[in-house]
């Protein structure tokens, strides 16, 4: 050990810290505190109370709290937090499909359903460049449905990646959900895990691995935006697991 060199005394300097909450969840807390506001000044207590609890849950829907993004040649990370309800070997949807974007051959789609308890803040499954965001109007049906990856409104995300890897994603309203709130725009440039919009009140973004790519995550198993591990582009090893 040199004299500029210090021992490594197992100290830390990571701390936990209250999640921060989004500039979006504000208007709906105010709403919420003003109602809560009137409650107490027209009802008995209880709906006042009430009121307060459903105002604090508001803030904790809009969460945004910090995450750490492991970084390696091909790394797919989870763009949400939530259960990972399906996965399955589909064409990807039309909209990512063409020229400069994704081949239409069936691949491995991981689809990751939030309750209104989840972080709704998404995060990009890679660094790179978006080349395509096509918002659709539709139905809200339940998200855990497949079907309302066809049918619900959404939003289809296209990353590239600096060795043009692409990866795409779709934000898919649900039952509650009424609103998409993006944060990128084609041609923004972005890190792995870098926010890139939102879903309100329960939702679900589907995930469209890369060909060759097979899922790291099983079903059932819960992932964090922006740290879990969905896959290793190139890397198709079957893995194994048991709910307990």
């Amino acid at each position: 050990m040199t004299s500029l060199e210090k021992p490594d005394t197992g100290t830390s300097t990571v701390r936990w810290r209250f999640p921060a909450v989004h500039p979006e969840g504000y208007k709906f807390a105010a709403i919420a505190g003003a109602i809560t506001a009137a409650l107490f000044l027209l009802l008995p207590q209880a709906f006042g109370w009430l009121g307060v609890g459903i105002t604090i849950w508001v803030l904790a829907f809009f969460r945004d709290p910090v995450r750490t993004t492991p970084k390696a040649p091909g790394m797919i990370v989870a763009p949400a937090d939530g259960l990972v309800t399906l996965i399955t070997t589909m064409p990807p949807p039309r909209e990512l499909v063409g020229e400069g974007a994704l081949s239409p051959e069936p691949v491995v789609r991981v689809s990751i359903f939030m309750s209104v308890f989840d972080v709704h803040i998404n995060r990009s499954p890679i660094g790179g460049t978006i080349s395509r965001v096509v918002y659709i109007s539709g139905k809200f049906l339940n998200a855990d449905l497949d079907k309302a990856s066809e049918e619900n409104e959404r939003q289809h995300i296209l990353v590239e990646d600096r060795d043009g890897m692409k990866i795409g994603f779709t934000q898919i309203a649900g039952l509650v959900a009424r609103r998409i709130v993006p944060f990128v725009k084609p041609g923004d440039i972005i890190a792995a895990g870098q926010r890139v919009g939102l879903i309100r009140f329960g939702s679900r973004v589907d995930v469209y691995l890369p060909a060759g790519t097979g899922s790291q995550v099983l079903l059932g198993q819960r992932t964090i935006a922006g740290e879990t591990v969905l896959g290793v582009a190139g890397r198709d090893e079957r893995i194994d697991g048991i709910a307990q």
